[in-house]
């Protein structure tokens, strides 16, 4: 017998929404991005990256195959073994897109649902790999089967299309589906985890639209299971799908990057929910160690190539760092909860670096094509990648952006976050409003309508209109992040310097606030821990990390040749410049290790970097970010 849909307290139409926590979040319909960084890309995916993706899962025969689900006869079935997660995840950010006011997408947001209405059992079972007399028996492979996560997927968007439309069509087929999940595997079924964590997010919202208790219980049953070894062992370890240790007794993310935030996000919407603290502090303590061990300066996680996983402390290569995409995004999902959970700052600020610097930097200017991997030193100008015989990308860290990939879990996953990034923006509690994240905006949500304008994070300024508050007056907070030392607020009580952290104003009806971020070229150097950057620097200009591209570099110049003097940054009003020399050296040597001479020539260049996020859009290069530097 399936759940019927219950009558929960109504939500914010948001992707996360706690039932308890130090910040509520606010929906997608109360946050209007207007032009400026966010909200042209939230254009572009609206009407590029959406579009194309949906091209693609339909020209490779993914949504043909929720199609043939349906019609009972047998089918060969196309894409990987988690190919429908792909549709449902387009399904979200289509939603998301809906309640944003769009109505371009709402036909084949339509297409989409009816083929899941279609392809589900009677039993709620949904999934076009396994279970068919000619297929694979269903839960005959939790290693790569991926079943529960594609599930997972399926809930969010469920609950993402009701939250933004109202419409319970998807949300009936995610009951139907955790009930199942529920029957299956809950106490007294296969005592069994999915080698990708993901149904546990998907099974805590569903909690918190429904009100089922048994649905938080299946997440909290999924999360205390991880660790016992119920994954079998093999060559990159059972850390690869943190199987190797409970949730709650590790100190530090480990194994595949994605799986391992996505089950601490997930850990952290069940330790809120069922009030955990023991749990939500080890959480925390995961996140501390992972940001200030095993995170690149862009926020990117992640630094094998084999594995897609996590290093050991300070190995952070930057010609080798994998730093997928989807792996920022999940980044940003554990630390929101987070910062909904705690109030605490930094994790907003790691929102921030990672919004810039790897979610940003995926998606070409055009929004069709993308990053999988992010590196930091692209050491030649142009590898092409292998192709399978649809003339898709096999292997993700492919030297250039590209149009899809065999596994293309990225370019939905960027496809949902830009179409949700509004969420990300502001937060709300009693008579407070917090503003996180900088971008030109109108917030309109419980009393409150205000504006804010700005050219950040190209300028520092922010102004922030009040056109009213709650009762006519409230308390307005904004971060002021942790790479600004200081800024300066000026308000009705005057001018006055504010340190980093949440900065609180007393505000009413009719006030304008005006915040000032130092927006200085900053020189960062690395942990001499992390051997493989040691004796080089980067620079930053406020939240954007820079990079210098071989397409600046002067005639017949080398990127593996230049060094760069450390207290040369400045910013010319339009990007970073900084001043290089290059190295001379014997080439063609039958042996690189044998005694050389150095020397730097004489004349040097002053060269323009390019921000991260805009690198690779000129055409082939060499790029790096960390560069040797002369003092």
């Amino acid at each position: 017998m399936h759940t019927e849909v219950l009558a929960a307290p109504k939500r914010a139409a948001a992707p996360v929404t706690p039932t308890i926590g130090e910040l509520e979040p606010i929906g997608v319909p109360s946050v209007h991005l207007s032009a400026g960084f966010w909200g042209d890309r939230q254009k572009l995916n609206a009407e590029a990256i959406i579009p194309h993706a949906v091209e693609w899962v339909d020209r490779l025969g993914w949504t043909a195959n929720l199609a043939a689900a349906r019609s009972g006869q047998p089918y060969t079935h196309r894409g990987r073994e988690f190919a429908d997660s792909e549709i449902y995840k387009l399904i979200e950010a289509m939603s998301w897109e809906v309640a944003r006011g769009s109505t371009a997408l709402e036909p084949v947001l339509d297409r989409f649902i009816t083929l899941v209405e279609g392809a589900q059992d009677p039993d709620g079972y949904v999934q076009t790999l396994f279970g068919r007399p000619w297929q694979r028996p269903r839960y005959s492979d939790f290693k790569w089967g991926h079943e529960l996560y594609c599930f997972g997927h399926l809930m969010q968007a469920a609950v993402a299309h009701h939250r933004a439309t109202g419409s319970d069509r998807l949300l009936k087929v995610a009951i139907r589906l955790a009930d199942h999940v529920c029957v299956m595997f809950g106490p007294d079924g296969l005592n069994q985890v999915c080698g990708h964590a993901e149904v546990e997010l998907g099974l805590v919202e569903l909690h918190r639209i429904t009100g089922e208790q048994k649905y938080l219980d299946q997440a909290a049953l999924f999360i205390e299971r991880r660790g016992e070894g119920t994954l079998p062992l093999f060559e990159f370890g059972r850390a690869f799908w943190q199987d190797d240790m409970r949730v709650r007794d590790a100190d530090v993310l480990r194994g595949h990057a994605v799986r391992a935030l996505y089950l601490a996000a997930g850990a952290v919407d069940v330790a809120v929910e069922s009030g955990d603290t023991e749990l939500l502090d080890a959480l925390e303590l995961q996140w501390r160690n992972t940001v200030a061990k095993r995170t690149y300066i862009t926020g990117g996680m992640g630094s094998h190539h084999m594995d897609e996983a996590f290093g050991e402390d300070f190995v952070l290569p930057p010609d080798r760092s994998y730093c997928e995409t989807c792996a920022g995004v999940a980044s940003i999902m554990f630390s929101w909860r987070l910062l909904l959970a705690t109030g605490k700052v930094e994790y907003a600020d790691l929102i921030e670096r990672t919004l810039y610097n790897v979610v940003a930097t995926s998606p070409a200017a055009d929004g069709r094509s993308f990053f999988y991997a992010n590196v930091l030193h692209q050491r030649v100008e142009h590898v092409p990648p292998p192709l399978n015989e649809d003339g898709v990308v096999i292997r993700g860290g492919a030297s250039g952006r590209q149009p899809w990939f065999e596994v293309s879990c990225c370019p939905p996953n960027v496809a949902r976050t830009l179409a949700s990034i509004g969420c990300y923006i502001a937060t709300h509690s009693a008579s407070s409003l917090q503003i996180h994240q900088f971008a030109s905006a109108r917030i309109t949500v419980d009393g409150w309508d205000v504006e804010m304008q700005t050219d950040y994070p190209a300028d520092g300024r922010v102004t922030i209109l009040v056109h009213s508050a709650p009762d006519g007056a409230g308390s307005l907070e904004f971060r002021v992040p942790s790479w600004a030392g200081t800024a300066v607020l000026s308000d009705r009580a005057g001018q006055r310097a504010v340190l980093p952290g949440y900065a609180s104003a007393p505000v009413r009806d009719g006030d304008r606030l005006t915040i000032e971020f130092p927006l200085e070229v900053r020189v960062s150097y690395p942990d001499d821990r992390i051997d493989a950057v040691r004796d080089t620097v980067a620079f930053e200009r406020g939240p954007e990390v820079y990079a210098l591209e071989s397409i600046d570099l002067p005639e017949n110049g080398s990127i593996d040749d230049v060094r760069v003097y450390a207290d040369s940054g400045r910013y010319d009003g339009t990007t970073v410049r900084v001043r290089v020399g290059q190295v001379g050296r014997e080439r063609d040597r039958p042996w690189p290790f044998a005694a050389e001479s150095v020397h730097i020539g004489a004349a040097a260049a002053e060269v323009p970097l390019v921000r991260y996020h805009e690198w690779a859009e000129r055409g082939p290069s060499t790029m790096r970010v960390f560069l040797p530097a002369l003092h």
